[in-house]
């Protein structure tokens, strides 16, 4: 039996995933629905291959019969996530993805006794989202057990994939979001900014819709949670504008000339990019009575990470360390999970105190 599949392998960090696994010497095999792309990888990689969609039931569930787990890198995960976890709780076949949509671990969560039943583990977000930003929170939650509000937010360098792309367009006539007293509610985009330093000097924020706002509360049971991300100064207006543009954004011609832009001119950061790029993630929590405390996360650009704790916590699947049930990167491998990525440094604050 195979260690992992990883579906969508031939996409820009689906090939990531699958060369830093055969790395790590893990026995992988490549799959998706392109048969000449899955073809082609396979032959490079010297992997086995599967070609196979996921309205193909049967196709489906003979492939994750002959593997351990499997990663699915293939979005919008809004449309692949729930028939992959069906077939791995019909095959008991442990999942994870790379999803960073707040509707989809929503959506997973309510699958936790189908999945333990099944002693499947079922973990979306094993990338960049939402992996240091969990991990993070837990570590704040211990810092301050008896808090009740949460921050995070994060500073990225280099460029997205086409894939994150997509999925970004798919939002463009959608909104934020805010987790407040434990229920996710609708948010306008560029209308919560603040000042962060991330490390090197204050840089404006704006909240967004990130997978934190669902995975920090599994994690850590705080109920009021909000995401943010370092933008020019001009992002909020520009994202006010384009909250009012919404339907436009979001109507079908719209969307399909905006895709097939991507296509024509999106790549992903290159080797170089991904080498000497680095993200810095920040997090604070807060108590009822006014205490706080600050802390942040120095790491490798987005998709080097993504690729180093997708492969991580996949070779821990595998191992039989993870617990069964939904759940997330921290809940199931804590806090210091990210500091066993390499690269990864975390720095504390010391808490404050109103006086």
């Amino acid at each position: 039996m195979a260690d992992l599949l990883v579906y969508g392998s031939y996409g820009y960090t689906g090939q990531l995933i699958v060369d830093e696994a055969t790395d790590r010497g893990l026995e992988v095999v490549v799959a998706g629905r392109d048969r000449n792309a899955v073809e082609n990888q396979a032959i490079r990689q010297g992997c086995e291959e599967r070609v196979f969609a996921l309205d193909e039931p049967r196709l489906l569930d003979l492939a994750l019969e002959e593997v351990e787990a499997v990663c699915n890198c293939a979005g919008p995960f809004t449309e692949t996530a729930d028939p992959m976890v069906e077939g791995c709780l019909r095959t008991g076949t442990h999942y994870l993805d790379i999803t960073g949509e707040i509707e989809v671990f929503e959506r997973l969560a309510v699958e936790d006794g189908r999945a333990g039943d099944a002693g499947v583990t079922v973990l979306p977000g094993v990338g960049f989202d939402v992996v240091p930003t969990d991990c993070l929170a837990a570590h704040l939650a211990e810092r301050l057990p008896d808090a009740d509000r949460l921050a995070l937010g994060f500073e990225a360098s280099g460029g997205i994939s086409p894939g994150t792309a997509k999925t970004a367009v798919r939002g463009l006539g959608g909104g934020g979001a805010v987790r407040r007293a434990g229920r996710i509610e609708s948010a306008p985009m560029g209308g919560d900014t603040r000042r962060i330093d991330f490390g090197r000097g204050e840089r404006t924020a704006m909240a967004v819709p990130w997978g934190d706002v669902s995975t920090a509360y599994h994690t850590t049971g705080i109920g009021d949670v909000a995401v943010y991300t370092a933008v020019p100064s001009w992002a909020p207006r520009a994202a006010r504008f384009g909250s009012a543009l919404g339907p436009i954004f979001g109507s079908g011609p719209v969307q399909s000339l905006l895709e097939w832009l991507i296509d024509a001119r999106v790549d992903g950061p290159d080797e170089r990019t991904r080498r000497e790029g680095e993200s810095c993630v920040w997090g604070e929590i807060e108590t009822a009575d006014g205490e706080r405390a600050v802390s942040r996360l120095v790491a490798p650009e987005t998709y080097q990470l993504t690729k180093l704790t997708a492969v991580e916590i996949a070779d821990r699947v595998v191992d039989g360390d993870a617990p069964t049930g939904f759940q997330t990167p921290a809940g199931a491998f804590g806090p210091d999970l990210i500091l066993d990525i390499e690269g990864v440094e975390r720095t504390d604050d010391p808490v404050e105190t109103e006086p």
